[in-house]
């Protein structure tokens, strides 16, 4: 069972997919899929190509941007920002629990959707990430 939580209008993140989930997504009216989780996290059935595969077939685009939160950067953030703004319908980005991705949609809103409004979406959807408010205050003052 896929647990989708929405962030946004057409924005979800979501814990780990698997290739036979994107035929229910393709159904649902999503267009792009975002993989924030790196390869070796997963196994084979799992890794970016196989999912890129089955989500090209159900007529899905796919994005890979993996992440590891340690290590996340500026690029990392608007290439997420970037593929979902290029969507033309609902966007599903997935890690191994959805907060990495969620991590980046608040990250990559900054400065389009008010703070409190982003970390208030975050938290209904399950990812309560109020300690980076600075972080995500500090992107809008720069945009």
């Amino acid at each position: 069972m896929m647990d989708l939580r929405q962030l946004d209008e057409t924005t979800y993140a979501a814990p780990q997919l698997d290739p036979e989930d994107m035929a229910a997504l393709a159904a649902d009216g999503v267009t792009t899929l975002i993989c924030n989780r790196p390869d070796a996290e997963v196994p084979p059935s799992q890794r970016a190509a196989a999912m890129q595969q089955a989500a090209e077939a159900a007529g899905i685009a796919f994005v890979f941007n993996p992440v590891t939160m340690p290590a996340l950067t500026m690029e990392a953030v608007e290439e997420q920002a970037e593929a979902i703004d290029n969507a033309d319908g609902k966007v599903v980005a997935y890690c191994a629990s959805g907060t990495r991705s969620t991590v980046l949609w608040a990250l990559a809103s900054a400065g389009q959707i008010p703070t409190d409004d982003i970390l208030a979406a975050t938290a209904r959807a399950g990812y309560p990430l109020d300690k980076l408010r600075p972080q995500i205050e500090a992107l809008e003052a720069a945009r």
